[in-house]
């Protein structure tokens, strides 16, 4: 009676920083996805069913009157930056899988990052900056909330 031995997987490398970065990254994913499926159906409901009106409501007052609650700026705020940074994780996963040359997968992961904090940042001055009504502009192009 013989006793073969099977070779160790190409996977079962010592357990590096890479790859706990890949464990958090999963994590990530299944939580952030749970958050946001509430999040984003909660922002269904209140835009669309709740808002006196429906669709045809949601228009430049809708969204003045809500940014101008800090929960309403919070909670846009934690949607926006779930999605994104979901949506930019998964990208990631799909360039490390499919992209089999090291310098094409630097430069898209680099492109990635760059257009993720890119819009994270402008999404979030949006929120938090916007104002309907600035001081000194011509009333005429003012929206009708302005008085």
């Amino acid at each position: 009676m013989t006793t073969d031995t099977i070779e160790a997987p190409r996977s079962a490398r010592p357990a590096s920083r890479s790859s706990n970065l890949e464990k958090w990254g999963w994590i990530y994913m299944r939580a952030s996805g749970v958050v946001l499926v509430v999040l984003v159906f909660g922002h269904l409901f209140i835009n669309l069913l709740a808002a006196e009106g429906g669709i045809k409501a949601i228009d430049f007052a809708f969204v003045a009157g809500k940014w101008a609650s800090p929960f309403w700026q919070v909670y846009d705020t934690l949607l926006l930056w779930l999605a994104l940074i979901h949506g930019s994780n998964g990208m990631r996963t799909i360039v490390n899988d499919y992209v089999s040359k090291p310098l094409v997968r630097r430069v898209l992961l680099g492109a990635l990052l760059v257009s993720a904090v890119v819009l994270l940042t402008l999404g979030t001055l949006v929120i938090y900056t916007f104002d309907p009504c600035p001081a000194g502009a011509p009333a005429d192009l003012l929206p009708s909330i302005c008085s």
